[in-house]
């Protein structure tokens, strides 16, 4: 069987891959594989080729293309570094988190020795370095890239801070053989946050250099496109469904993390009394929230009560919640878990209105993401695509106007990826944007 393009994900412990075909004229899914990554074999075809021959028993599956996102061998670590925390440290981390970076240290000011080690320690396999406004402060930034240099030799970095300061970086850079790659400031002005150009120079750089993560060296030769982060193909779905849907948020709980990724410019009300700007798209990533590697300090949080009510034998059966839960009381314990992620994980990625007192009197104030304008709640991985109440459970996420919690509001539509093929179209949206789209508003019809 011929088909027109393959999408693999290859994660750090499974590998899938969904085919599609008529990519021009009319888009199909064919059909989804699913078989274990083979990092630890130091051969990711291993793992590959066994979810290629999972897609249909018995047909061997040829392709014309084949396009890929990858979040194994330990995903795109980074470190991010700025001047102040509020202002281009939370900038970069915006843009490195869209990007679909997993995030292994965050400094503000003049890095210290202990920053240094920190970093070392953490072994980022990318840095980001922003600070000052465009032809503002420059010298913590120049600071900060001389102190990195040490740290660099075949380590990227990418510079977005203060335009002034790019000629000096660049002539230290060749001096030493850095690979330092320039982009544009991602706080330019006071008040102002620009962070696709760094969410775009970050996926570019990671491409480049994945092919030199451990049993990751096969990937390149196999695929026709770009290597997208995980993460960062299914921000690139969100933004797909705006296209479709309006104001978007997405859910993705896993077994050791929850992501959030929501694509909204916010209210008018809100953004009449915001205390900072906030990025379009926005993801956070919870890594001390997911249903199997986290379980037991999920369940930890929750109501005791009320979970023995669900599941009288939960403290036990806990221990055993297998990855994929199969039996109908794990399925009710996930499903329990999975709310809990679900509500935690918006708690912080929300934002609240909050009391300040001003010279002139008390005021009101909406402070981090207005998500009171999402049309549409979506969810998708390994949970929330495959449990029967995750539609449930993403409803009542939703609020009535009027509290301070500044949430998804009633009538926003619940839709389920029920393919679990989101990632897939963020990364053949790369190649084929109006393909992607009309596929996304197939599976989420369902």
């Amino acid at each position: 069987m011929i088909i027109d393009v393959l999408v693999a994900e290859i994660g750090s412990t499974t590998t899938i891959v969904n085919a599609f075909d008529n990519i021009r004229d009319k888009p199909r899914h064919v059909g989804q594989g699913v078989a274990p990554t083979s990092v630890d074999q130091g051969d990711v075809n291993i793992g590959l080729k066994a979810a290629i021959g999972s897609i249909r028993a018995g047909d061997t599956i040829e392709w014309r293309e084949m396009f890929a996102s990858s979040s194994a061998a330990g995903g795109l670590r980074m470190t991010v570094h700025g001047l102040v925390y509020d202002m281009t440290v939370r900038a970069a981390r915006e843009a490195a988190l869209g990007s679909g970076a997993v995030l292994a240290g965050v400094t503000a000011g003049r890095l210290t020795d202990d920053d240094l080690s920190m970093i070392k320690n953490q072994a980022p396999k990318m840095i980001l370095l922003a600070g000052g406004v465009d032809y503002g402060e420059r010298e913590t930034a120049l600071f900060n890239f001389k102190r990195l240099l040490p740290l660099l030799g075949s380590l990227p970095l990418i510079y977005a801070g203060n335009c002034e300061n790019r000629p000096e970086i660049a002539r230290l850079a060749a001096e030493t053989g850095a690979e330092v790659t320039f982009t544009e400031n991602v706080y330019p002005s006071l008040d102002r946050l620009n962070v696709v150009p760094a969410r775009r120079a970050i996926q570019a750089v990671f491409e480049r250099h994945i092919v030199h993560a451990p049993g990751m060296t096969a990937i390149r030769d196999l695929v026709d496109g770009p290597i997208l982060p995980t993460p960062g193909a299914v921000m690139a779905a969100a933004e797909l469904a705006y296209d479709l849907f309006g104001d978007t948020i997405v859910f993705d709980v896993g077994g050791a993390t929850t992501d959030v990724h929501s694509v909204t410019a916010g209210s008018d009300a809100m953004n009449r009394i915001a205390t900072a700007p906030e990025p379009f798209a926005k993801r956070t990533v919870e890594g001390d929230l997911g249903i199997y590697v986290n379980r037991r300090q999920v369940k930890a949080g929750m109501d005791p009560d009320k979970l023995k009510r669900a599941v009288p034998d939960a403290d036990t059966r806990i221990e055993s919640l297998p990855p994929i839960p199969k039996s109908p009381e794990d399925i009710r314990l996930a499903g329990l878990l999975t709310g809990s992620c679900l509500n935690l994980a918006l708690e912080r990625h929300a934002g609240r209105l909050v009391e300040r007192f001003m010279p002139g009197g008390r005021i009101l104030a909406a402070e981090g993401r207005d998500l009171t304008a999402i049309k549409t709640i979506i969810g998708t991985g390994g949970a929330l695509s495959r449990l029967p109440l995750s539609g449930t459970l993403l409803a009542d996420l939703r609020r009535e106007p009027g509290g301070s919690l500044l949430y998804p509001p009633p009538d926003a539509t619940v839709l389920i990826d029920r393919d679990y093929i989101m990632s897939s179209l963020g990364v053949l949206a790369e190649r084929y944007p109006d393909a992607a789209r009309l596929l996304l508003r197939q599976a989420l019809a369902t």
